[in-house]
Parts: C-alpha cells; sequence; structure tokens
C-alpha cells in the first residue's frame, strides 16, 4: 500500500526508541544550605532592672480656695497654663470690701480722737491730783477712761486689719508656681468661703507614683535608706521613665521617697519619683513605667533577645556548631530588660547562635552561617 514503510524498518526504529529511554539520567545537584546570620554568645557585667507602672501627679497640687464671699469678676488666667506664685487668678467683687475697710478706718480715726481727748484729761488730772484739787477716786476714773479709750483704738486697728486682709482675699493669687487647672465656678457667679476655684500643680518636677513587692522593699531596704539620707539634688538621675505609646523620656529622675507603710491589702508599699519637666510634656495623671538598675551580675552571659523564641513555655536558641550544622537547645533567661538578655544557664560564652534566619532552619541542619552586625543598641554593656 502507497504511504507505508516495512516491517522490518517498524521494528528497528521501536528497538531504538527503547533503548534511548535506558539511558541513565542526571540526577539533580542538592540544594545549599540557608544563609543565617549568627553572633556569638558573649560575657559581661550586666544590669538587672525593676520595673513597675506608675502613675503621675504633681509634685505638689494645691486646690485654691476663696476666702469671702462674693461675685466672681474676672478668671484671670488661661486653663492649663503656666503660672508663677503671686500670679493672679480669681478677681472677686471688692467694693463691699473697700467699703468695710473704709469703715473700719473712720471707726478707728474716732476712736483715736477719744483716745487723745481721754489722754489730755488724764494728764490734767495727775497734776491736780498731786496738788490736791482733785481726789483721787476722780483720777483714777480718767485712768480707766484712758485704758478703755486705749481699748477701743486697739478694737478698731484691728478691725481695720481684718477689713484690709478680707479685701486682699478678693484677688486670688497662685500660692505655688505650676500649671492650674480648670476653673470651677464661672465669672458672675457668686462664691463662699472654702469654695474650690482650681488646683494649680507643680509639674517641673513632677512625680511618679508606682508600687514596689514587699520583698523586693524588704531585700532593699538597707539601700533605699542609704539613699534617703543623701539631699535630694545631690541623688543620682537612675530612673528611666517610657511612655504610654513606649517612647522613652530623654530625662532621668531622681528616688524621692517610700510611702510610710506596706498596703494590707495587697502586700506592696508605694514609692515615688521625680523627674524633671521643664517643657511641660509630662502631666499628671498619665500613665507610664519606670525603671531603674537594682543589681549588676558579674560576668553575665549574654544574647540578644530576638535569638531567644519561646516554646510551650520553654525557652530555647538555634546554635550553629563547629560543622556547621544546627542544633536546637533550651535555655533560661533571666530577668535583663532591653534587647540583650542573660542567659543564666543552657549557653557558654564563644558559642554561635542565630539572630535572622531562624525560621528557615530546623535541628541538625546544615547552615551556611554569616556574621551579624549588632546596632549600638545589642552592643553588650561595658563593665561597670
Amino acid at each position: 500500500m502507497k504511504g507505508t514503510y516495512p516491517r522490518s524498518v517498524l521494528l528497528t526504529f521501536s528497538a531504538a526508541m527503547l533503548l534511548s529511554g535506558c539511558g541513565k539520567k542526571e540526577e539533580a545537584p542538592p540544594p545549599a544550605p540557608p544563609v543565617v546570620l549568627v553572633t556569638d554568645v558573649t560575657q559581661a557585667d550586666a544590669p538587672v532592672f525593676t520595673k513597675a507602672i506608675a502613675t503621675l501627679n504633681g509634685s505638689t497640687n494645691t486646690e485654691i480656695h476663696s476666702q469671702v464671699s462674693g461675685y466672681l469678676l474676672q478668671q484671670a488666667y488661661q486653663e492649663g497654663s503656666a503660672v508663677k506664685a503671686g500670679d493672679l487668678l480669681f478677681q472677686i467683687d471688692p467694693k463691699p470690701f473697700q467699703a468695710d475697710l473704709d469703715k473700719a478706718q473712720a471707726t478707728l480715726a474716732n476712736r483715736q480722737a477719744q483716745l487723745l481727748r481721754s489722754k489730755q484729761d488724764l494728764d490734767r488730772y495727775t497734776a491736780l491730783v498731786k496738788s490736791g484739787a482733785v481726789s483721787q477716786q476722780e483720777y483714777q476714773t480718767k485712768v480707766q477712761n484712758n485704758l478703755s479709750a486705749q481699748a477701743d483704738v486697739d478694737a478698731a486697728r484691728a478691725s481695720v486689719v481684718t477689713a484690709q486682709i478680707n479685701l486682699g482675699h478678693t484677688k486670688i493669687t497662685s500660692p505655688i508656681p505650676g500649671v492650674a487647672g480648670a476653673a470651677i465656678p464661672g465669672v458672675g457667679d457668686l462664691i463662699g468661703p472654702g469654695m474650690t476655684l482650681t488646683t494649680v500643680s507643680t509639674v517641673d518636677p513632677i512625680q511618679a507614683e508606682f508600687t514596689l513587692p514587699e520583698q523586693f522593699y524588704l531585700d532593699n531596704a538597707e539601700r533605699i535608706a542609704k539613699v534617703s539620707t543623701v539631699p535630694l539634688q545631690d541623688r543620682p538621675e537612675s530612673i528611666e521613665l517610657v511612655l504610654a505609646d513606649g517612647t522613652p523620656y530623654p530625662r532621668k529622675g531622681r528616688f524621692y521617697y517610700v510611702n510610710r507603710q506596706i498596703q494590707t491589702s495587697t502586700g506592696a508599699i508605694t514609692a515615688y519619683a521625680l523627674f524633671p519637666n521643664p517643657d511641660r510634656v509630662l502631666r499628671p495623671g498619665q500613665y507610664v513605667k519606670v525603671r531603674g538598675i537594682t543589681q549588676r551580675i558579674s560576668g553575665a552571659v549574654l544574647v540578644p533577645q530576638r535569638c531567644v523564641t519561646q516554646l510551650q513555655g520553654t525557652s530555647q536558641v538555634m546554635v550553629v556548631k563547629p560543622d556547621n550544622t544546627v542544633e536546637a537547645r533550651a535555655v533560661t533567661t533571666g530577668d535583663l530588660d532591653g534587647p540583650l538578655w542573660i542567659v543564666t544557664s543552657g549557653l557558654k560564652p564563644g558559642e554561635r547562635v542565630i539572630v535572622e534566619g531562624i525560621q528557615k532552619v530546623r535541628q541538625g541542619a546544615l547552615v551556611t552561617p554569616e556574621p551579624y552586625v549588632a546596632p549600638a543598641s545589642e552592643q553588650p554593656p561595658s563593665n561597670p
């Protein structure tokens, strides 16, 4: 048939195809070991921090009260603004008090005039009694009249002082420097003695209030007592503050004092620190974190915090052995806060641990280690 091949040709072609399929395939080369960044486990003297949640408050808080009754004529400050000691805050209508002062001064002038006449009479009777022109009884009457007139003058003078004080109380000033809060009454309100008008808080320095466990206090009572004997301005600025958004506050504070008693309900004691606040960034009522160095560990084993992973309540690091294979090793970490952690067991100085690329490796895997360049914040602390 036209277009067909002989059977012998087809058999020869099929055999050639089968023989070509029996040739050995080339195997793909194994994948290269993953690249990981490693760092040496270091050893240095390291600080241990104690930290606590704190509430900010003014180092001095003064409630401003009225001492006289009257209508409020003026609020002389802007709410939330800084004020100096002696700055005018409120003005009460002074006219009734000025009238009382004028009346008291007029009464004093009248009493002084009466005293002058009484003294003149006494001087005249003193001469007459010596000559026998008047009796001793008449003389004693003039003496008593003079003493009474002097008492009236003293009482009138006291009334003048009281009126002056009351008039002065119509100008309500700040007794301390600080930040003045919201005004409670409004202009035109009738206010009475003892009414709270506003609060002024000294915010530079500002006070941080926090609690410490009783056991911590007992462990550090001797150190706290020693620091408390040092004048406040000479105490070290060693307490750090972190804002609610995690931003470190640039100025450090001083330990102030601990409260007089331990809280029976919580077993904690309240402590206080003062922080400079010249820009008034910190305000009363803010929640912050405070921390301070309470211990130094000599020869601590340190690794970057990112080396440590948590797994079912245990901590582990990935160690690169001398043959570049990986070993997952359980470790115990200490209390050092920050990018470097203290490892109390499980590692030795000089061993290599993986910093970046942990997710790419497993136990026993071969890796290509490259050195990790640590930023300044992860450098081991210098020996104190």
